[in-house]
């Protein structure tokens, strides 16, 4: 288990998160939310909750920290705080 690296990307935590290397946010995020071909915001808000709809999504830094269990952080500081 290990989290995320001090400087490291919003691409590189996804990968991470995911367990791949050298996806794109886009292709990273559907990975590690089991989804296919979804944008980046919407696949991280189905990570956070599997029924959420579109109308409902939150924005990638209020997603993030809901998936993070943190508050005020920006995405990529959310997303390193994760323990994988």
């Amino acid at each position: 288990m290990a989290l995320g690296k001090e400087g490291s990307s919003l691409t590189a935590e996804l990968n991470r998160l995911a367990g791949t290397t050298g996806k794109a946010q886009q292709g990273a995020a559907n990975t590690y939310a089991g989804t296919t071909g979804l944008g980046l915001v919407a696949a991280l808000n189905i990570k956070a909750s599997g029924s959420r709809q579109p109308s409902a999504y939150k924005g990638l830094n209020a997603v993030c920290n809901e998936l993070a269990s943190t508050t005020g952080k920006s995405a990529v500081e959310a997303l390193r705080s994760i323990n994988v």
